[in-house]
């Protein structure tokens, strides 16, 4: 019952009401990632969609699934097999708003001093 007043009420997880009954009118399923989301297209691959397994976070999308989403690759990675480059680092979520996000010395959530401003920039005095 949760999970039918979430699609109804919300867009941010998981899928709505409306993409629901899109995919299972016209949706072809083409494979799932190691998140657990789930790829769809239409029947002439002109449409591709995304149904996220959790809060809709457009950063949890891998390298292969990325390039097929955008049209880049017409093959999804299910089918090509798919592997990351030696130098591709794994998959990091997006931390913006989180208590792990990155904050520099000197802004009002990190209290460490501002590094001292150098010799190569003027400050502009009216």
């Amino acid at each position: 019952m949760k999970d039918w007043l979430l699609q109804i009420f919300t867009w941010w997880n998981g899928q709505t009401i409306g993409t629901r009954f899109y995919t299972w009118r016209f949706g072809r399923n083409v494979g799932t990632d190691e998140f657990g989301n789930v790829y769809h297209e239409n029947a002439d691959g002109s449409k591709r969609w995304v149904i996220y397994n959790g809060p809709a976070e457009p950063s949890m999308i891998p390298p292969g699934w990325n390039g097929w989403m955008h049209h880049r690759v017409d093959t999804p990675p299910t089918v090509e097999d798919y592997r990351p480059h030696a130098w591709e680092k794994p998959h990091l979520p997006n931390f913006t708003g989180t208590g792990k996000a990155y904050r520099p010395k000197g802004s009002l959530l990190n209290p460490a001093d501002r590094p001292r401003v150098t010799g190569d920039y003027d400050a502009w005095t009216p």
